[in-house]
């Protein structure tokens, strides 16, 4: 049975979220109505300005809202032209961290895989120039020539579609590593023998201080490695 490496995309291995970037395209082409931009912007700008501590949860649920009621406006081939724009513009926009992680992995034999929230037409071109195994995001179904409204969002549920590609590929848990920034990847790290908390947000900073996870930082050029020791946080290593 082979060992695998489960890591999130947005905001773990790019340093943006492809979902995000791919609909602020739209909404710019007055796709997403003629609104949207600008609604998108006033929200992202409160939670740049850090109005509350939930301004990115709101500001991301308004572009979500924002994008699938305009679902039957969208030409899917029009979306395929933008997504590969998108993944162009942002697959090499890496965290260094976790980039040299997943290549020192793959190096070592593990299969990568990927569980995104992101379109799974944005995770592929992700997924195949990291030279990933397996991969999923969520996926808005199509039906002659349009989207049909149908969809199913991996990232609602990654400890279900972990289970799903442990099985399918006969994978075994002793060496798994996991690697997300949010509290949709908790479920996943709780799973595995080597979790990590990169860059989290603040419920998985609360999860991996109970259950003493590794915590990874990058910031500009400098990686700090904070691991657990005797009831605190030590700064454990630096590097780039």
């Amino acid at each position: 049975m082979k060992k695998f490496a489960v890591f999130d995309i947005d905001g773990t291995l790019i340093r943006w979220q492809l979902y995000h970037a791919v609909v602020d395209k739209l909404a710019k082409r007055n796709i997403l109505g003629v609104n949207a931009h600008q609604q998108l912007h006033d929200a992202r700008m409160a939670w740049k300005r850090r109005e509350s501590s939930e301004s990115f949860q709101e500001y991301e649920k308004q572009l979500i809202q924002i994008y699938e009621s305009s679902l039957p406006n969208i030409e899917p081939a029009l979306f395929d032209e933008l997504a590969e724009e998108v993944a162009k513009e942002y697959t090499d926009q890496t965290y260094v961290y976790t980039r040299d992680l997943a290549q020192q992995l793959k190096q070592k034999g593990y299969m990568l895989l990927a569980i995104s929230g992101s379109h799974k037409e944005l995770i592929a071109h992700v997924a195949k120039r990291y030279r990933f195994d397996d991969w999923i995001g969520t996926t808005y179904e199509r039906s002659n020539g349009t989207f049909s409204g149908n969809k199913h969002i991996p990232s609602l549920n990654k400890q279900a579609e972990l289970e799903s590609f442990i099985s399918k590929h006969q994978l075994t848990l002793h060496g798994s590593y996991a690697i997300g920034d949010s509290k949709n990847d908790i479920t996943v790290l709780n799973m595995v023998e080597k979790p990590i908390a990169f860059n989290p947000d603040k419920e998985l900073f609360k999860q991996a201080q109970k259950n003493h996870w590794p915590i990874v930082i990058e910031r500009k050029n400098v990686i700090y490695e904070l691991h657990y020791k005797d009831g605190h946080y030590i700064l454990a290593q630096t590097g780039r």
